[in-house]
């Protein structure tokens, strides 16, 4: 086993060890982070006015494909963008 693989493992031991018990935790931050990034995102579409909207409008059909899953997150049965997705 050469030096750089045993460093690697430990690196990777190391990041088990204390991310670990957190991964939960990380992945709902994460989740949340996405949620709220979406939010803004979509806000123009959902009648906000969105003052990054000339930023923002690039990235919206990224985000068409995880539409319904975060709708249905947010605690909306039906779609808010009829018009652009449907469920």
């Amino acid at each position: 086993m050469r030096v750089p693989s045993r460093w690697a493992a430990f690196v990777a031991g190391l990041d088990e060890f204390y991310a670990g018990p957190y991964r939960r935790t990380f992945a709902r931050a994460r989740r949340e982070e996405d949620d709220h990034f979406t939010l803004v995102v979509l806000a123009e579409a959902l009648g906000v006015p969105d003052p990054a909207a000339y930023y923002t409008v690039e990235l919206m059909p990224a985000l068409y494909e995880g539409f319904h899953d975060w709708h249905r997150r947010m605690g909306m049965d039906r779609s808010p963008l009829e018009h652009v997705s449907c469920c």
